[in-house]
């Protein structure tokens, strides 16, 4: 047997029994606070007022959502979701643009939290 597949094996166990234990640490907290995770969701590349690029952009908000959720543990399926839903919210919401918001009323049949607001510079 390669001891050095053999020491990376053991390595790997101990990594893994370290993160349960600490993460089994987090239990109930993190259920109810999900302000915690934060993910960057980059969109300089998109014409976010277009409709096709306000889609492109959900779908990234939506992977990163669930991405940050899913390090969380929940309860319930519905503590989940409206983790989700509360994510995608914030972060359209934080965009403010009309596109982006029309998807996510599409998607929630129910509107985004509304920061529409005049801007000026």
């Amino acid at each position: 047997m390669n001891t050095s597949i053999a020491s990376i094996g053991l390595r790997a166990l101990i990594a893994a029994v370290i993160f349960g234990a600490s993460a089994s640490s987090f239990g109930a907290d993190s259920a109810t606070d999900t302000s915690s995770a934060s993910i960057t969701v980059k969109y300089a590349d998109l014409d976010i007022a277009s409709p096709s690029g306000a889609l492109v952009l959900y779908g990234r908000i939506r992977a990163a959502a669930q991405n940050a959720c899913s390090y969380f543990w929940f309860k319930t399926d519905a503590d989940e979701a409206r983790c989700l839903q509360n994510t995608i919210a914030r972060a359209v919401t934080k965009v403010n643009q009309p596109a982006l918001s029309a998807v996510y009323n599409s998607k929630y049949k129910t509107a985004a939290p509304s920061a529409l607001v005049s801007q000026s510079r």
